[in-house]
């Protein structure tokens, strides 16, 4: 039977899978909810100031919705899901507003409950974050965690400490969505810098094979990517991070597997609708 110490551990494990940045959350202790909610819908009017970098973007777009079930070792133990919920205008930028959620199903919540919303403002014309915010309901556990970063002068906010960053720096989400940008070739990694809960750190997302694979959603041909931090986190070294991204111009989540201490947790698409891809 789980410990109290393997049921949180699991719950992490299980809140960094889910594609809230599957890419980062083994570098942080938390997971949680962003709100832009009083901001307005962005009109193709909106003012927009200039920035050295624009991203060319047909992975993704307003609409997009990818469902997952979740899985610990042979257990089902909940469903996630990833939305780029609309476009919204945020320090004078067109922006996504997006949302994951992962939540534990009936029976795994009779012992452990997990109800986790992370929310991230992402450029839209650069792919790179604004503001993030986290809310954390885990069994007994709860946490909140906001931060902002100012891309202009290179300053991340978090509580009452400011640092600096490297410019066009992601958060644990954005990161996932700017590596869905990218052109992936086997042998040739791609490097993010990111900030998390006031620390900030690199990483490299290792381009490993390609592999067709059948999940609920379908049978998907994919490229199979590693991140490895270069930094100590919540499973220091002991854990293994593998997704299998759509070897298209999607790039779309399909597949997520983690070996922990505590046993294996994987994420399986088993849904998904398109969004639209807009121009700027």
């Amino acid at each position: 039977m789980l410990t109290e110490t393997k049921l949180h551990r699991f719950g992490l494990v299980l809140l960094f899978i889910i594609g809230v940045s599957p890419f980062l959350y083994f570098a942080t202790v938390e997971i949680g909810i962003a709100q832009a909610a009083q901001e307005d819908t962005v009109s193709t009017e909106a003012m927009v100031d200039s920035f050295d970098r624009y991203v060319e973007n047909v992975a993704f777009g307003v609409g997009e919705k990818l469902s997952f079930d979740i899985n610990y070792g042979f257990i089902n133990a909940g469903t996630a899901t990833m939305e780029v919920i609309r476009l919204i205008e945020y320090e004078s930028r067109p922006c996504y507003q997006i949302v994951t959620r992962a939540q534990s199903n009936n029976f795994f919540s009779t012992f452990y409950t997990v109800d986790d919303r992370v929310e991230s403002i992402i450029d839209a014309m650069g792919v790179f974050s604004w503001r993030f915010e986290k809310n954390l309901r885990e069994g007994g556990y709860r946490a909140d965690r906001m931060y902002t970063i100012d891309q202009r002068r290179h300053l991340a906010v978090y509580n009452k400490d400011t640092i600096e960053v490297a410019p066009f720096v992601h958060d644990v989400l954005s990161a996932l969505y700017y590596v869905r940008t990218q052109s992936l070739e086997v042998g040739k990694p791609i490097y993010v810098e990111n900030y998390t809960d006031g620390k900030v750190y690199s990483l490299e997302v290792r381009v490993v094979e390609k592999e067709t694979i059948t999940v609920d959603a379908g049978t998907f041909d994919c490229i199979v990517v590693e991140p490895l931090l270069q930094s100590v986190g919540v499973f220091k070294h002991e854990g293994k991070l593998t997704v299998w991204l759509t070897d298209d111009r999607l790039k779309m989540p399909v597949l997520m597997k983690s070996k922990v201490l505590v046993g294996s947790i994987s994420a399986e698409l088993t849904d998904f609708e398109l969004g639209d891809i807009e121009v700027f």
